[in-house]
């Protein structure tokens, strides 16, 4: 199976009178498509292939909006990431990268033009709690590289935390505190939730994802303590 619509698909430019209340003033599109990751939760690697490659330009679904929603599942594992980025800088349009940045591909190079962009939100993932000696270096380095440019706001930059797939509940504590303490704000997913029975998730995703109830419970035995008395 090839990981790409045919071309007159894939190129030509959307109709977005289709949809005039979701896409006035806004461009919704794809970059590329891809990821090499291929993580067992998510289907990506099976619907669009296992590598980040580029499947358009930006003009071919942006016209001059002030908004930009970027649907990309991984642009930074692209190898033309940094023309395609240049593209976003230029269009000085506001930018949503609605799906996670993957952070292990982040340089300081990458880190750099992401500043440049005109971001709404950013948003990163830690599923893998195998992967944090690789990761948690990445969250340094950007951190460090947006803070020489701007005040560090907590509130737009996401990581998503996938729970309740392949992890303990005390490793999923320790990815939660550990990038609470990198200064960062995880996002709690629960994985199947529809059939999840168990409290503990529940209650966890209630307390992460809450900012007002995390921003004054510090821990999650702490906020037990608070809901339950």
């Amino acid at each position: 199976m090839e990981p790409y619509l045919p071309y007159e698909v894939e190129h030509i430019y959307p109709d977005y009178s289709l949809y005039p209340s979701l896409t006035k003033d806004t461009a919704y599109g794809y970059l590329t498509r891809g990821c090499p990751r291929g993580c067992a939760f998510c289907h990506v690697a099976a619907k669009e292939g296992k590598k980040s490659i580029q499947v358009a330009n930006l003009s071919e679904f942006w016209n001059g909006q002030k908004n930009i929603v970027l649907c990309d599942p991984n642009i930074l594992a692209c190898k033309d990431w940094k023309k395609l980025l240049q593209q976003l800088i230029n269009s000085r349009a506001t930018i949503d990268i609605n799906q996670g940045l993957d952070i292990r591909m982040m340089t300081e190079e990458k880190a750099e033009m992401l500043n440049k962009c005109k971001l709404r939100r950013i948003h990163f993932a830690w599923d893998r709690y195998e992967d944090g000696p690789k990761v948690l270096p990445k969250f340094r380095l950007f951190r460090k590289v947006w803070e020489q440019h701007r005040k560090w706001d907590d509130h737009s930059i996401i990581v998503y935390t996938i729970v309740n797939f392949d992890t303990t509940p005390e490793q999923d504590l320790e990815r939660i505190y550990k990038l609470r303490e990198l200064g960062y704000w995880a996002y709690v997913m629960v994985y199947d939730k529809e059939h999840c029975t168990d409290d503990f998730y529940k209650d966890l995703q209630r307390w992460v994802n809450n900012r007002i109830i995390f921003a004054k419970c510090k821990t999650f035995d702490e906020y037990l303590k608070f809901k339950y008395g």
